[in-house]
């Protein structure tokens, strides 16, 4: 580790305030010794990474960290604050701070030691070493484990610290490796973990331990399991999936195991291993705090014999976990899934919808309102006739948009179990538009095939039958159970919704309409391109998906659209008027939005909206409100579900319609400004160079520095 910090990147007098203070204190070092190229885009992409997650740890322990393409070695910068930083960890702020920095493409053998370090926080004589530390150098001398630390040779768990890990050229592979090796060996003389004769063995776990970037959280929540375990005479193996890849446990010593423990905040991989034990599945942060708790979870619930479906139960490869479940965190309740398998099959529907709604928009556009009633293609088509091409787009726009419904319910079924629910999804799905249940029925049909499917999974089945099972007997029972549903119970019930729901959209006029577009301007700009946000656009495509859309449907598209360019758009403008709010990745962020705004991509706004969410994102929705009213009370229409400023030549009252967008942005740009303008500029550190002299670039970085309201 000697190469990635030295006493240059050690400030042992932080007197940063904030977060994002204390990171630019330390970046600033990084950069003065050319390990970081890009001050603001690396910490653009610390705040990202902080964004998914509080990197703060009880004991006082902050670890940002990040890897970023601005970055051009692996390098360790620590500080020390007497006041300590906020880093979001339960027990209060922090006062040792370390920012780790990685490149994009960082090795393996570099990523080990950093994971090193990361074991070595766990180690309270560590930790108290670095508080009393009485200069830079010693400090950076005992991270690089130069030094030993108080009481290195005192009996008990100390042994198995950072020192230890550092000797190993393999890493992450000779930890994993040796523990398992060890473990498997204990092991042999009885696999089943229940000997009958014999002294007692002890309770034997096995954990998996994942955060998104893979450096620090892992190998910390790895630790802290295996310290706690040997505190309460428990054998915990772990298995750390970090970003220098893993090493598999030995099959033996899952076999063995008597309990699996999953802190995972990205998805396990190859988790089916595990099926068919005792699991506590929970977020990483969870096995660094409270590690004794998860063990006495774990042996909880071998005591009551409760263990997870086996993997032969479930869909094949997956140990019985869902899409929504392998790409979700640990933990979430029945609310949060439901949304996620909605938003499974919207966010499958959407390409349908873009591509479906812009044919059928461009053969209104070349042929007019009337190509609807052209005859087939197949019948008739002229090939240097623009009616034809007309009508051949309008028509290939109308299959698109034909399978709305049918992937819409297919792929929520296919989020809730797997594969196994796309046949009853897309038939209860095609069933929803027979009888002319819309939208409504989509929904509903998706959510009752996946239910149908798990349902079915959960019935015991002899070994012999489980071959046919996923190809046969699943899509055979679910199919047939979803269509009876649809056609003879909860059909005609859902259709009648349907109509109503229609026939009010079409009775909609004057202070309704406008209300209504407002309502929808502020979803479209709550979390751009979010779940509220998809909400929103979802609705407004629901009703232009038919041959022949209501003025109603057409209005609300149109606002829907206006108001999801305001945000990406207010942001470029704000760039360009008063840059000096900004810094310089987001004024270079602010030159991409132009182009995204004017092409209906709310996602443009992300950068800003993360990095001041308090101040960006309420501006947002005041001027998507703004916009969405404006273009219902100019009777604004659209048949196109997508396309931004391109599209204008399809839109009805296009002039009103640009001045819709226009007041909306403004109104956006102008608060966005205000509220910047007025925030306190962020004060200590940043003032300083890494030497502690002044910096004469420090005034305009603590202008521009982010603050956490």
């Amino acid at each position: 580790m000697s190469d990635m910090i030295t006493a240059d990147l050690v400030d042992l007098d932080l007197s940063a305030d904030t977060k994002e203070a204390a990171a630019r204190a330390l970046a600033q070092r990084m950069v003065a010794l050319g390990r970081v190229t890009d001050l603001e885009g690396f910490l653009a992409d610390v705040a990202a990474r902080e964004a998914q997650m509080p990197t703060g740890l009880d004991g006082g322990i902050g670890i940002p960290h990040c890897r970023s393409e601005h970055v051009t070695e692996p390098t360790l910068a620590f500080g020390r604050s007497a006041a300590g930083v906020d880093f979001g960890a339960a027990d209060g702020p922090a006062d040792l701070i370390f920012l780790i920095a990685a490149p994009a493409g960082a090795d393996d053998a570099h990523l080990t030691i950093l994971s090193s370090l990361a074991r070595q926080l766990m180690n309270a004589e560590f930790t108290a070493a670095l508080r009393s530390a009485g200069d830079a150098a010693a400090a950076a001398a005992l991270i690089r484990g130069e030094e030993p630390a108080p009481a290195e040779d005192a009996p008990g768990e100390t042994g198995d610290t950072g020192e230890t890990e550092d000797t190993g050229e393999t890493g992450e592979t000779a930890d994993t490796g040796a523990v398992s090796a060890a473990a498997s060996a204990e092991t042999a003389p009885g696999s089943t973990g229940q000997d009958s004769g014999g002294p007692a063995r002890p309770f034997r776990i096995v954990a998996v331990t994942s955060c998104p970037t893979g450096i620090a959280h892992t190998y910390m929540a790895a630790e802290s399991l295996e310290n706690a375990g040997r505190e309460e005479g428990v054998e915990v193996v772990v298995e750390t999936q970090g970003s220098a890849g893993f090493t598999r446990l030995d099959p033996a010593v899952i076999a063995a195991a008597d309990g699996v423990i999953l802190a995972h905040d990205v998805a396990v991989r190859e988790k089916d291993r595990f099926a068919g034990k005792p699991t506590v599945d929970t977020g990483v942060k969870a096995a660094i705090n409270r590690p004794g708790e998860l063990i006495g979870e774990v042996r909880d619930k071998a005591a009551r014999g409760e263990v997870t479906a086996a993997a032969a139960d479930g869909p094949a490869g997956s140990g019985g976990a869902t899409p929504v479940e392998r790409g979700g965190e640990s933990g979430e309740g029945y609310g949060t899934k439901l949304r996620k398998w909605l938003m499974s099959g919207v966010s499958y529907m959407v390409p349908f919808v873009a591509a479906g709604g812009l044919l059928i928009a461009l053969g209104f556009a070349i042929g007019g309102y009337e190509i609807n009633k052209a005859p087939s293609v197949m019948d008739h088509f002229v090939w240097t006739q623009a009616d034809s091409w007309a009508a051949l787009l309008f028509q290939i726009g109308g299959v698109a948009f034909a399978f709305l419904v049918p992937v819409l319910a297919g792929y929520i079924a296919y989020g809730m179990a797997d594969r196994p629910g796309l046949v009853p999804g897309f038939v209860g799905g095609s069933i929803a538009l027979t009888i002319n249940a819309g939208f409504l029925g989509g929904l509903a049909a998706g959510l009752i095939s996946g239910a149908v499917v798990l349902a079915i999974q959960r019935v015991p089945i002899p070994k012999a039958l489980r071959g046919i099972m996923p190809v046969v007997v699943i899509p055979l029972v679910s199919a047939a159970v979803v269509g009876f549903l649809m056609f003879v119970v909860i059909g005609k019930p859902i259709a009648s919704a349907q109509e109503g729901m229609t026939d009010w959209l079409n009775g909609l006029s004057g202070a309704n309409a406008v209300l209504l577009g407002a309502l929808l301007g502020l979803m479209m700009c709550f979390d751009l391109g979010g779940p509220v946000n998809k909400v929103a656009y979802t609705f407004a495509t629901a009703g232009i998906a038919v041959a022949s859309p209501s003025d109603s449907a057409m209005k609300i598209m149109a606002a829907v659209m206006a108001a999801g360019m305001v945000p990406p758009l207010a942001m470029a403008l704000a760039t360009t008027v008063r840059g000096r709010l900004f810094n310089a990745a987001e004024r270079e962020n602010g030159k991409a939005a132009w182009v995204l705004g004017a092409s209906f991509i709310s996602e443009g706004a992300i950068p800003f909206a993360a990095a001041d969410p308090l101040r960006v994102i309420p501006s947002s929705m005041v001027g998507g409100a703004v916009t969405g009213a404006l273009s219902m009370a100019f009777g604004a229409t659209l048949r196109a579900p997508h396309g931004g400023i391109f599209v204008v030549p399809l839109i009805g009252n296009p002039l009103l319609y640009l001045v819709a967008i226009a007041a909306g942005v403004c109104v956006t740009t102008a608060l966005v400004i205000v509220l910047k303008g007025l925030r306190k500029p962020v004060t200590g550190t940043s003032a300083q160079g890494p030497g502690g002299g002044a910096d004469p670039s420090a005034p305009t970085p603590g202008a521009k520095q982010p603050v956490a309201a």
